[in-house]
């Protein structure tokens, strides 16, 4: 029986549908990440655009960025809260023995989560109700919060990549936990800062993927030029940073999680020399089928020469390393975000010599038909990502101190089949919502937009005023009477 089996069946019944149950919800959620991580931060420069240059348009924008980023980020406090609770109610045997020592990181999530509900909130709220400056200070403690919150996460998760600051008693339980190793452990930085500058650059992407759309439709106003502008230039900054950044985090894994780094480059006996895979599906007998084969490159990625030695899978026992088929899909995931990270590299300089030699934006109808996809590419890329760094770290969920199926749930497997199937509806709900409101506003702006350029009173106020301007003039028959509108009714009548 081949050893993917064989482990297979050894396995709790409940860690199937645990895993996808979690990894539903962990895909899901993940879509919203970018633009709670770092549309807050596009949003103000936008915001600052529009106070420093006088720019009713930028304002605008910024105002009707900062009314999405509030929908999103309430459906983002849902599906975090149920990833929350995911890991006490299916990984119990996790969260009982380790929760003193990482569980801290979550703290910090929870309290970046309220801090930023309230910043939100106020920001909001400022739009013409405040001076323009105040406003916008108030605002700038935002992407801060949204940083800690990331902090907070991505301290739990590199901890459970390379876990440290404690010991363990006779037991094997941790004891004599020295918080703040458990937060800084040696794949937190280069987990970090990674995973910002991802968020960073595919809220960009996403956001003026929205009016690529609609220069492609011929909408080529002010409007839309800015909206593209502004969250492209920032995104096509970030993408050549993340790619220096990527490439710290592959040494930095190859260096600390030497069996992960096998599995996503599909290395199966320890040896100098080893060719590079572009995809490819490693079988158990630890041939590769199929893929690109580039001799020597790995070592060379690794160590800057071909003598470079790349521990493979067998260097430890079958029943500590990924599966064939957990190596496999570690490795696609691997190499799409790796492509895809590097056609945005290209889409970024495209668009940085066009600046440089023309002080324009591009005009080429591939640019923008490239441009709108590139949001959605982004999110495929950052799926790839985080599936390369969770399938790579099998069968472990503490890196060589538990594994999955030590920690998972003694529920049933029938009742957790069941809570995905319910999750799943749910979240086709809640997403369904989502971009329905969205494209109401959406249809709301223009039509405000419309009207405005019409040079006629708009029925959609206050978005097409300027934010900190006087409201227009509401039509005496939409007037409230004093009296609370009984005056307003009776003028009806007559």
């Amino acid at each position: 029986m081949p050893t993917s089996f064989h482990l297979l069946a050894d396995a709790p019944a409940q860690l199937l549908p645990a895993r996808e149950l979690m990894a539903f919800t962990l895909a899901s959620h993940i879509i919203l990440v970018p633009l709670g991580v770092a549309f807050p931060f596009i949003t103000l420069v936008m915001h600052y655009r529009g106070l420093r240059r006088k720019d009713a348009t930028a304002l605008l924008l910024a105002r009707r960025w900062s009314a999405v980023m509030a929908v999103q980020f309430a459906l983002g406090i849902v599906t975090g809260t149920v990833l929350s609770f995911e890991f006490g109610l299916l990984w119990p045997g996790l969260m009982g023995r380790w929760g003193d020592v990482f569980g801290i990181g979550f703290g910090v999530e929870a309290w970046a989560f309220f801090l930023e509900a309230v910043l939100i909130a106020i920001y909001l709220y400022g739009w013409r109700r405040l001076k323009p400056r105040t406003h916008f200070l108030l605002g700038l403690p935002l992407p801060a919060a949204a940083l800690l919150g990331a902090f907070g996460i991505l301290a739990a998760n590199s901890w459970m990549n390379t876990p440290q600051g404690f010991s363990l008693d006779s037991e094997g339980n941790p004891v004599d936990v020295n918080v703040w190793k458990a937060i800084f452990t040696p794949m937190f930085g280069p987990q970090y800062w990674h995973f910002v500058v991802a968020m960073v650059l595919t809220a960009g992407f996403m956001v003026s993927g929205v009016y690529a759309v609609g220069w492609l439709r011929g909408r080529r106003d002010h409007y839309h030029r800015l909206g593209f502008a502004v969250p492209f230039t920032i995104a096509a900054v970030a993408t050549p940073l993340q790619f220096v950044l990527g490439d710290s985090i592959a040494r930095s894994v190859f260096h600390k999680q030497p069996v992960k780094f096998a599995a996503l480059e599909i290395v199966w006996e320890t040896d100098t020399r080893v060719p590079e895979y572009l995809f490819g599906r490693l079988n158990e007998d630890g041939t590769v089928s199929g893929g690109l084969k580039i001799p020597l490159l790995d070592s060379v990625l690794a160590g800057f020469s071909p003598d470079t030695k790349v521990v493979g899978l067998t260097s430890v026992p079958a029943d500590q390393r990924p599966t064939a088929t957990q190596a496999t899909i570690a490795h696609w995931a691997f190499d799409i975000m790796v492509l895809i990270g590097s056609v945005l590299v290209l889409l970024a300089l495209w668009y940085g010599l066009v600046w440089l030699r023309h002080r324009r934006l591009p005009a080429s109808k591939w640019f923008y038909r490239s441009a709108a996809c590139a949001g959605v590419a982004s999110v495929v890329a950052v799926e790839s990502g985080w599936i390369a760094t969770e399938v790579g770290r099998q069968p472990w969920i503490v890196y060589q101190n538990m594994r999955v199926a030590e920690a998972v749930t003694s529920t049933r497997s029938t009742t957790l089949w069941i809570m995905l199937a319910v999750v799943m509806v749910v979240y086709v709900f809640l997403f369904g919502s989502f971009l329905v409101i969205l494209l109401k506003m959406r249809t709301r702006w223009r039509l405000a937009d419309e009207q405005r350029a019409a040079g006629g009173p708009s029925p959609h106020a206050p978005e097409t005023d300027t934010p900190y301007g006087p409201r227009a003039p509401v039509p005496a028959g939409d007037a409230p009477a004093a009296d609370g509108g009984t005056a307003g009714a009776e003028g009806g009548r007559r």
